[in-house]
């Protein structure tokens, strides 16, 4: 490691103000946003019901209590959650549900079999977190998969808002904010007559509120992947961290394991199935045979040509051949979130719902995800005062999903100039996260930077907890770094001294995001070259979020 300091002055980081009371903060880009994204007039019709929901602890914002996916006297109660849903009537009795448990591709899995179904012609509801933009998001229902609209929620807080009260009560204030939407998307989906509905675990899976789904109304139940985030609240090993996923298991019903799984941890999935007499399709078994044949440009946003052929044969029999399907949710990881919503929709094909070959390719090349390997458009670039710039917006936070994202880096933009923008949750492992985006080749620039987690700092990485993480990463991996102060970088680029070696990469401290797009600019442009430059926004989804809520 070659380390040098070629300025040595910072800047004070300015915090965002929180308004007391309230939601609303301005974030990294210096934009006013609230929980529920911007405050568009629709927004403000659900003003009532956010600050009734903000007024519950929220996990998100205050970071979740160790052993709270366990077992322990301190985790979970999903008492709280069966009380509550009794109060209501049960609603989520009334509907075929998917359950979806992972520690990553949780969201995009859902996604895909959600946009399966309705591109079948079924009504679906789908509830995930968190949200980038809206709380809204968060509860598609219908044939369409836009988010609920403000109308409808606010309508059902209405009407349930005396039992809402009531359960507070009982509960003695330990009733959450995830709780509560829990409970709204469920009664939502029932009032919609939603044909089936899929739902995303918050946290772990046996202990986590969306798990009051019972044997007879569960369809499928999916795992995706199995890693080490959320150690300290899953029991702190990986093994833990396999029990709680696997507790979403129910007797009788198929389970589709999406993995690849480390051998060990697959048999703890497996086991627990047999447990529960349940059939398991591996979406990752040896018969199955999912590649990436290339990258090809739809309307200038990259998509990449993929077969999924799948050969299931031990349980259930199930399979399907698909060729030159078009991803538009790019990388080997989400081909593998692919194959195992399609493993999910034949799973239910085998169980007498109808489903077309021709719908499982249509609803896995129309999955797009705000965050997820999302390119903004040139409009978008020059919205944000960097025209002309390749800007791609993902919410990796782990080291599983720095790799990922690096992958996928090096499979649509292999020879482009890099500059990183990254803000992160403090209790995040950072500099795992680093050495691996830190692997791709041609990084010229890494913005450190904050941005408030769930509309609050608390939980915000600060930016010398990240600058020192960083920093040792580049050590570890031996990597020329120069440490700049943004301030006087600008001024080095005015005199045209700022120039850095190409086989040295700048790092900066910067208290705003949008800032920092702005001078990674200049400095690709600097470099006089003909590689491309690609902007990648990356950390958290709410530096995804700080981004959009610009745009």
């Amino acid at each position: 490691m070659i380390f040098s300091r070629i300025v040595t002055s910072f800047h004070r980081h300015q915090k965002s103000s929180t308004a007391i009371g309230g939601s609303k903060y301005l974030n990294g880009l210096g934009l006013k946003c609230n929980l529920s994204g911007l405050i568009p007039d629709e927004e403000s019709e659900l003003k009532e019901f956010n600050d009734y929901l903000n007024n519950l602890k929220n996990h998100e914002k205050s970071g979740v209590p160790k052993g709270a996916g366990t077992d322990s006297d301190d985790g979970f109660d999903l008492g709280r959650m069966t009380r509550l849903m009794q109060s209501l009537g049960n609603p989520q009795s009334k509907y075929k549900a998917i359950h979806i448990a992972g520690t990553k591709g949780k969201g995009s899995t859902a996604a895909f079999v959600s946009n399966i179904l309705r591109a079948q012609g079924y009504s679906v509801g789908c509830y995930t977190s968190p949200h980038i933009k809206t709380i809204r998001e968060r509860i598609t229902v219908g044939k369409l998969g836009d988010p609920v609209s403000a109308k409808a929620v606010n309508s059902l807080f209405q009407r349930i808002k005396v039992a809402l009260d009531q359960a507070v009560r009982l509960e003695q204030g330990h009733l959450s904010h995830f709780e509560v939407l829990t409970a709204v998307a469920f009664n939502l989906f029932a009032e919609e007559n939603v044909d089936i509905a899929v739902i995303e675990a918050g946290l772990g899976g046996a202990r986590d509120a969306t798990n009051i789904i019972s044997s007879s109304d569960l369809a499928v139940s999916v795992i995706t992947t199995i890693s080490e985030e959320h150690l300290a609240a899953l029991g702190g090993s990986l093994e833990s961290i396999a029990v709680a996923k696997s507790g979403i298991i129910k007797h009788g019903c198929p389970v589709v394991l999406g993995g690849p799984y480390l051998p060990h941890i697959e048999l703890i999935l497996r086991h627990k199935a047999s447990s529960m007499c349940s059939s398991v399709i591996s979406a990752s078994g040896f018969a199955n045979r999912s590649i990436i044949k290339g990258i090809s440009n739809v309307s200038g946003i990259p998509c990449q040509l993929s077969n999924i052929i799948l050969d299931i044969e031990k349980d259930l029999q199930l399979s399907i051949e698909l060729y030159d399907v078009k991803l538009r949710l790019l990388g080997l990881h989400q081909l593998q979130n692919a194959a195992t919503a399609t493993c999910a929709a034949l799973c239910l094909r085998s169980q007498g719902w109808r489903i077309s070959d021709g719908s499982i390719r249509t609803g896995l090349e129309s999955t797009q995800l705000l965050g997820r390997s999302q390119f903004l458009t040139p409009a978008d670039a020059e919205a944000l005062g960097v025209p002309g710039a390749t800007i791609l917006l993902d919410g990796a936070h782990t080291k599983e999903s720095a790799k990922a994202l690096a992958d996928m880096i090096q499979l649509t933009y292999p020879d482009a100039r890099l500059v990183f923008v990254v803000a992160m949750a403090s209790d995040k492992d950072h500099q795992a996260f680093a050495r691996e985006l830190l692997a791709v080749k041609q990084v010229d620039a890494i913005f450190l930077t904050e941005v408030s987690i769930a509309g609050d700092r608390y939980r915000t990485a600060s930016l010398s907890l990240l600058r020192d993480r960083w920093i040792q990463a580049t050590n570890e991996m031996g990597i020329k770094v120069s440490e700049c102060g943004v301030e006087e970088y600008k001024e080095l680029l005015i005199n045209q001294s700022g120039k850095s070696d190409d086989d040295t990469s700048l790092l900066f401290s910067s208290p705003s995001v949008l800032e920092s797009l702005r001078l990674g600019d200049k400095i690709l442009k600097s470099k006089g070259t003909d590689q491309p430059g690609l902007f990648v926004v990356t950390g958290s989804l709410h530096i995804v979020s700080s981004v959009l809520c610009s745009i």
